[in-house]
C-alpha cells in the first residue's frame, strides 16, 4: 500500500493506492506537520499505518517531517514535480509526454510546464483561493468557500460589474456585450449597491478571471496547447463555469478533470514509478 500528503496551506490533502485503486481525503492544515499528524491524517482516511510500504510527502510543510518514521520511509516530492506530475495524470491526455501546462489553483496560484519528466515553475499569482476568503469576509461577511460558491450561483456578476455593454455598447473582438470590462465597477458609482449574491458573483468572477487568463497567456508563450488545472478551487460551480467562459473567449479549453483539489497529493504519490506501474488512472 503507498499514500501520499500535501500539506497546504489552507488544506491537507492525502491519496492511497489500495489494489491500485485510489482512495482521498481532506482535512484543514493545523500547523506544522509532525508524527503524530501524519499518523492522524492516516488514521481519518481508514489506512493502517502499519501496513504502508511507503508514504510520499510534498508541500510547503514537507520538509519539517524526518527522513523516516518509525520503519516508514517518507519520500519528499517538491511541489513543482508534484504538481506537474498529477496534472498529467488528470489531463486525460494519450501521449504522456505530449506538454502541458498544469495551473495549481489552491491559496495561491501557480503555473506549472510538464515535458515528459520535467517540470519548471512557469508563473502564478497571488489571487487564488486565499484571496476569494479574504475578500468574501470583507464584501459578504463569510469566508466560508462553498456559502460563497454558492451565493456567486444566485447572484448575477453584472450587478456590480461594468461590462461592455455599459461602457462601449457593443462587442470587442470575441468578447460579446456582457463580458466584463471593468470589475467591480459600479460600486465606483456613487449611490450604487449590490446585492450579497450579485457580490459574490462579481467576486468569484474577479478571481477566475485573473486565473484564467495568467493561465492562457502563459500557455501561448510557452506554445502549450493543452492546460490542466488542479487544486480546491476547482471544487466550486462558480469557479468552473468562470473559467469554461473565459476559455471560450479566448479559443482555449481549460480542462477540469473530476477530484482535481487532490491532484498535487496524487502527484507526489505517482512520482513514484513503481506506484504509478501499480495503480489505476
Amino acid at each position: 500500500m503507498h499514500a501520499a500528503i500535501d500539506f497546504g496551506i489552507s488544506n491537507t490533502d492525502a491519496v492511497a493506492s489500495i489494489n491500485g485503486n485510489i482512495r482521498h481525503w481532506t482535512q484543514p492544515s493545523d500547523g506544522p506537520p509532525d508524527e503524530l499528524v501524519v499518523r492522524h491524517i492516516l488514521e481519518a482516511g481508514g489506512i493502517d499505518f502499519p501496513s504502508l510500504t511507503q508514504l510520499a510527502v510534498t508541500g510547503g510543510r514537507h520538509r519539517a517531517l524526518p527522513s523516516r518514521i518509525g520503519t516508514l520511509p517518507l519520500s519528499g516530492v517538491d511541489e513543482i514535480t508534484a504538481i506537474g506530475r498529477g496534472g498529467q495524470a488528470l489531463s486525460g491526455g494519450d501521449d504522456p509526454e505530449e506538454p502541458i501546462l498544469v495551473v495549481s489553483a489552491g491559496s495561491g496560484t501557480a503555473i506549472i510546464t510538464a515535458r515528459g519528466t520535467k517540470y519548471a515553475h512557469i508563473t502564478g499569482t497571488g489571487v487564488g483561493g486565499g484571496t476569494l476568503l479574504g475578500l468574501g469576509r470583507l464584501l459578504l461577511h463569510t469566508a466560508d468557500a462553498l456559502e460563497i460558491d454558492a451565493l456567486a450561483q444566485r447572484g448575477n456578476r453584472n450587478g456590480a460589474d461594468l461590462s461592455l455593454r455599459d461602457v462601449i455598447s457593443g462587442p470587442i473582438g470575441n468578447l460579446p456585450p456582457d463580458a466584463t470590462a471593468v470589475n467591480f465597477g459600479k460600486l465606483a458609482r456613487e449611490g450604487h449597491s449590490a446585492s450579497r449574491e450579485d457580490l459574490a458573483a462579481a467576486l468569484m468572477t474577479l478571481v477566475g478571471q485573473v486565473i484564467a487568463i495568467t493561465a492562457i497567456n502563459a500557455a501561448r508563450a510557452e506554445r502549450v496547447e493543452r492546460v490542466v488545472v488542479i487544486g480546491h478551487m476547482t471544487d466550486m460551480a462558480s469557479f468552473r463555469k468562470t473559467l469554461d467562459l473565459v476559455g471560450d473567449y479566448y479559443g482555449m479549453q481549460l480542462i477540469l478533470p473530476e477530484n482535481a483539489g487532490f491532484g498535487t497529493a496524487l502527484g507526489a504519490l505517482l512520482y513514484d514509478t513503481r506506484c504509478a506501474a501499480e495503480t489505476n488512472i
